[in-house]
């Protein structure tokens, strides 16, 4: 029995430069860290004795004879890609539901990949896991996401990521003072917008736009370099990087109508009226969760003025997809 443990993400900039739309041609870059909100699966293979040989259970049970049968594209793909054919069983849990903005479905991926390659005894690399995923979800699944969430999922850390054409990718760790980056955290809030979404579907708008979208990707671009400039340099207060990300915020709606609405809007003005400083919607828009970025002396009239706002706690973490558990029998 297997059981891996891999980190959602909160991207902070850069989304939408990471669709190899527009990587390939210009490059991308991407600034993001993991949090300590996790998908979970169990994989094992399943005594023949069953009359099945394939069980899957998410929020659905699958039990079905062959892997073509398979409805969750994600497993049946991972497990095909990898020449798995003996009977197995699949159980999944996470920490926070799908559609939410937090990269879950590419968490999903690199997960599943790890638990099967250990399935077959074999420990791959964080950068194989992000490659795979990301090939099994651009190119076999014909998903329309981006590559920053299976390099967060399979990686881990606070990181830059970089895009120079396919394949080609880097990922360097941003270095802080622990002091320095807990005072980072202490800024943060997530909250739930109330409404979940499919992001394939709202990123298939974006990137039908991204080649009329060039002049706002570039400035996304810019805000990436100084976000990084003031997180890397000491003695910049970190209240610009929170007004920056309003700044994001404003260029990042403006893609396509899809990734913000009334609601949203609302949220955010309501955060702002009551302390913040900035924010941004997180993935690919339309729903899910909402970063938000305050001095910490104003985090409680924010959720007040927000009461009718799911908050969830977080952490940064550094691991990324983790092998928990690992048995023969």
């Amino acid at each position: 029995m297997i059981i891996s443990r891999t980190p959602t993400r909160i991207s902070f900039f850069g989304g939408g430069t990471d669709y190899p739309v527009w990587y390939l041609e210009n490059g991308g870059m991407v600034l993001s860290t993991s949090i300590n909100k996790y998908s979970y699966i169990t994989v094992r293979y399943l005594p023949k004795i069953f009359d099945y040989k394939f069980r899957i259970r998410y929020f659905k049970t699958e039990e079905v004879q062959s892997l073509d049968e398979i409805k969750h594209p994600s497993v049946r793909e991972c497990a095909r890609s990898l020449g798995i054919v003996d009977g197995f069983e699949v159980i999944h849990h996470a920490d926070l539901p799908a559609g939410t903005g937090l990269g879950s479905s590419s968490t999903f991926t690199v997960g599943m990949l790890h638990s099967f390659y250990s399935l077959l005894n074999y420990m791959p690399t964080k950068r194989e896991l992000a490659l795979e995923a990301i090939k099994i979800e651009q190119e076999v699944i014909g998903e329309s996401v981006g590559s920053q969430d299976q390099i967060a999922a399979a990686f881990g850390g606070f990181n830059k990521i970089t895009f120079g054409g396919k394949n080609k990718f880097e990922v360097d760790p941003i270095i802080m003072k622990e002091e320095r980056l807990v005072e980072l955290h202490s800024k943060l809030l997530l909250c739930f917008t109330g409404f979940s979404r499919s992001a394939s579907d709202i990123a298939r708008h974006q990137i039908l736009e991204t080649p009329s979208k060039v002049r706002e990707l570039r400035v996304m671009e810019e805000l990436t370099n100084e976000a990084l400039n003031i997180v890397r340099d000491p003695l910049s207060d970190l209240n610009d990087f929170g007004k920056l990300l309003g700044e994001n915020w404003k260029v990042k709606r403006s893609l396509t109508p899809q990734i913000s609405n009334s609601a949203i809007d609302e949220i955010y003005r309501t955060a702002l009226n009551n302390g913040a400083i900035g924010g941004k919607i997180l993935g690919a828009g339309g729903g899910g969760f909402m970063l938000l970025f305050a001095d910490e002396s104003k985090h409680q009239s924010i959720r007040n003025a927000l009461f009718n706002i799911e908050f969830v706690p977080f952490r940064f973490e550094e691991t990324g997809s983790k092998i928990v558990y690992y048995s023969h029998e």
